[in-house]
């Protein structure tokens, strides 16, 4: 019998149901029945229909195999082959379908939700059976123009939690940017991303994230993904971090980290996003300083002073907090916020404990003395004796601490860098205190500048010499060629240089007499660290404030001349 004759069959129609037929029926759920007494829901209530007259045993039989074996090639026409436009848009259909059907089932019924639950299981299902897009990037344009995002970020805020956590899984997986995509999965992210953005993803997670319990594990994971959303979408737009502060997520993530729930993947997620979001916007900086965020930034990372992470995973949580207080340092305003919130302080107690905090005490330090507008905390610094905790730290550079912590050259830049600010912005008071450091212990401190000078002076000449073959080969420029001997040592040499320049011209004579006599044990000439000086002034980059910048280089240049003279 084919498919025509089956629907053209008209069976007898008995007068009464068997007894042990009716318990056959009963005994076989349909698809959507079992899904619901899976999920404890219980069998369907009897429908109406149930004492109408069926076909005999033998007939109903060949119904239900004829009905499985098309149910079956149904199935096999939608998982054969790759998906294209066209069974996109079957699939987008049915979805579309069992969206308004479940809105208007929860509008007619919204008191029994047995009258919608079946619905929202089959939305579920259907947002399930759209993970197979994410695989086909090139589609996310035709996915855009039949209107599918806005019904998805429209579904983030269902009043079904498990509707949205789906959702959220679903538009994770889509966002996730493949290399291998090629051109034309690019332009599909972009597509997906531009629409993602107009929709306003941003505002819609964070009301979603404010409901949900990490307490419960689904929903926790919902968490995650979102989170997930938001870096992938940062991945290719990275605009999208100026919309962290008034879509709320800026407010969310800090009060996340100040959470007391005990330390979790989603606690360092949630850094992690903080971090991305702090470092490519000035305005997101100066949101954080309003929302008392450089406290809590403090909060956290007061518990590392004296324990150390329990796990790889906690430490990069704290190196992330480290970073977001770095970036938020670059604004003025946020650097007064740290100096009455006992910032320094905190970050000298790190470096005396000598715990894995201690490299990013150290570069935070850095940020916030460095430039005219770190005076207040170099001032503050030497008056909480920091200068009893840094010298140690220049003396003798640690050993390194782990695989992720500060080498020995970058750990040596931020200390030099360090003096160097203090040199620059310190009041006379203070600056007396600093020179005689110089002068302590048969001038050790001088000595110790002299060996970091040649050390760099070596690494620079070498610098130098395959710079010259890498020029020619690449084609780099005057610009190109300066970066790469900054990063080759360059830098390290011009800060040792800038502080055994200032101290001899502004300290004691012993000092000078100290250099020059090191100097010459070394073959070594004066016209060098001229040189280096006289380049650094001309190089000095571009500032906001074009005044400061010019009293700089006028600095640097009386020292120079200070130094030949004296």
């Amino acid at each position: 019998m084919d498919v025509g004759e089956l629907l053209s069959f008209k069976p007898e129609m008995a007068v009464k149901r068997a007894a042990e037929e009716e318990e056959e029926e009963k005994e076989r759920p349909g698809r959507k029945r079992g899904r619901l007494e899976v999920r404890g829901l219980g069998p369907l209530p009897p429908t109406p229909n149930s004492n109408l007259g069926v076909a005999s045993a033998q007939t109903r039989q060949i119904v239900e195999e004829k009905l499985q074996e098309l149910d079956e090639q149904e199935n096999a026409e939608e998982v054969d082959g790759p998906l294209d436009e066209t069974k996109l848009k079957k699939m987008i259909l049915g979805f579309e379908k069992r969206v308004l059907k479940n809105q208007e089932l929860r509008i007619k019924f919204p008191d029994d939700p047995r009258k919608f639950m079946e619905s929202e299981l089959e939305l579920n299902e259907a947002v399930e059976e759209l993970h197979v897009v994410a695989t086909v990037a090139h589609l996310y344009p035709a996915l855009v123009e039949l209107g599918t995002v806005k019904s998805l970020l429209a579904l983030l805020s269902h009043d079904n939690t498990d509707i949205a956590i789906a959702v959220v899984d679903l538009l994770q997986e889509m966002t996730e940017v493949d290399e291998n995509e090629g051109q034309e999965g690019e332009d599909g992210h972009e597509a997906l991303t531009a629409a993602l953005l107009e929709g306003q993803v941003v505002t819609i997670i964070v009301h979603n994230l404010q409901r949900l319990d990490e307490g419960q594990k689904a929903e926790s994971d919902g968490v995650h993904n979102s989170l997930g959303i938001i870096e992938n979408l940062a991945d290719v737009h990275t605009e999208i971090c100026t919309e962290a502060g008034p879509g709320g997520l800026l407010a969310w993530l800090l009060r996340r980290l100040r959470s007391k729930m005990p330390f979790d993947a989603n606690k360092l997620y949630a850094s992690e996003i903080l971090a991305i979001c702090i470092q490519g916007s000035e305005a997101n900086r100066r949101l954080v300083g309003e929302m008392d965020g450089i406290d809590v930034l403090l909060q956290q990372l007061a518990v590392y002073k004296r324990h150390d992470p329990a796990s790889n995973e906690e430490q990069e949580m704290m190196e992330n907090l480290f970073d977001t207080l770095s970036s938020c340092l670059m604004l003025v305003s946020n650097r007064d916020l740290f100096l009455r919130g006992e910032g320094l302080q905190l970050m000298n107690l790190m470096l005396r404990e000598k715990k894995l905090s201690r490299n990013g005490a150290l570069r935070v330090l850095d940020h916030a003395l460095t430039g005219p507008e770190g005076g207040d905390n170099c001032n503050k610094f030497v008056e909480i004796l920091g200068l009893r905790t840094i010298f140690p730290l220049f003396m003798k550079t640690p050993a390194k601490h782990g695989n992720k912590g500060l080498t020995r050259d970058q750990h040596e830049e931020h200390v030099v860098s360090i003096i160097v600010s203090l040199l620059r912005n310190c009041r006379p008071n203070q600056r007396s205190r600093l020179i005689n450091k110089f002068t302590e212990n048969d001038h050790e401190k001088v000595d110790r500048l002299l060996e970091l000078h040649f050390k760099y002076l070596e690494k620079v000449l070498a610098t130098n010499s395959a710079l010259e073959e890498q020029a020619k080969a690449e084609n780099l420029d005057e610009d190109e060629q300066y970066l790469r001997r900054l990063d080759g040592g360059l830098f390290s040499l011009q800060l040792v240089d800038h502080i055994m320049l200032d101290v001899c011209a502004t300290g004691p004579p012993s000092i000078k007499r100290r250099v020059l006599k090191i100097l010459n044990l070394r073959n070594a000439s004066v016209k060098t660290i001229k040189n280096i000086m006289r380049e650094y002034a001309s190089n000095l980059g571009e500032s906001t404030n074009s005044e400061s910048q010019a009293e700089e280089q006028d600095r640097i240049l009386d020292m120079l001349d200070k130094f030949q003279n004296t």
